[in-house]
């Protein structure tokens, strides 16, 4: 029996809590025990020692879980301009995505593109 995959990504412009999102449904859904920090250089998806040490994310990560017995993947996509290619070249493996807004810097242009 094949089981169900799912690709979520999450979208955003820099700075607006798309790795710390992903900790959380990570923690959520029982697959880590604590939740990582991107100030503290502990998040799960920000791998390369640029990332932990700038606090931003440079390349696309995918994170694991099962939910029922679906396999959910979760991309967790760079959010600054320069970097923009990576999340281009994740669009098309995704199913869904999250499209997250910070509170404090609302629409940016780069949001919208």
């Amino acid at each position: 029996m094949i089981k169900p995959i799912i690709n979520n990504g999450i979208l955003a412009h820099i700075d607006a809590g798309k790795t710390t999102i992903t900790e959380q449904i990570l923690f959520q859904s029982g697959s880590q025990r604590t939740v990582g920090s991107v100030d503290k250089g502990t998040s799960s998806t920000d791998n390369y020692k640029v990332e932990q040490e700038r606090g931003i994310s440079v390349h696309l990560a995918t994170a694991t879980f099962q939910y029922n017995r679906v396999k959910v993947n979760i991309i967790d996509t760079p959010g600054y301009v320069n970097f923009c290619a990576e999340v281009e070249y994740s669009l098309r493996a995704l199913g869904a995505v999250v499209l997250v807004i910070s509170a404090v810097e609302g629409v940016q242009g780069h949001t919208i593109s």
